[in-house]
């Protein structure tokens, strides 16, 4: 695999995971329930800025994983997403003092080898 392609496989995972928490800081400032998702609340929350910030960050992720796609096998760029669930996991420690219990490091631990064992394939 090029190495042009695990930099934007990267890129990607790291733009949507920081997409990610910066939609769960507007949505800890303001929530929303799911039966406000069909009123004008729904575009309060959208434009909330770090909601809004958080859509955009995950559509340039969505973006770069468009070129990502055309080039690389999606057996081995999807499994790599993953990598995403360890940034937000350490970032909600950091951010929002989330606990990580042991099971959810040996679930992040099984994921990292899962990685490894999938770039060097």
């Amino acid at each position: 695999m090029a190495v042009d392609v695990l930099i934007l496989v990267l890129i990607s995972v790291v733009l949507g995971a920081f997409g990610q928490v910066l939609m769960k800081m507007g949505l800890k400032e303001k929530p929303i329930d799911l039966t406000q998702l069909a009123s004008l609340k729904l575009f309060d929350t959208l434009f909330q800025r770090y909601v809004f910030s958080g859509v955009v960050l995950y559509l340039l992720a969505v973006l770069l994983w468009f070129v990502v796609l055309s080039k690389a096998e999606l057996s081995f760029a999807y499994p790599l997403i993953s990598i995403a669930y360890i940034i937000t996991a350490v970032m909600a420690v950091f951010l929002f003092g989330e606990n990580i219990t042991i099971v959810r490091w040996l679930g992040i631990f099984l994921i990292i080898g899962g990685v490894f064992l999938i770039t060097r394939s």
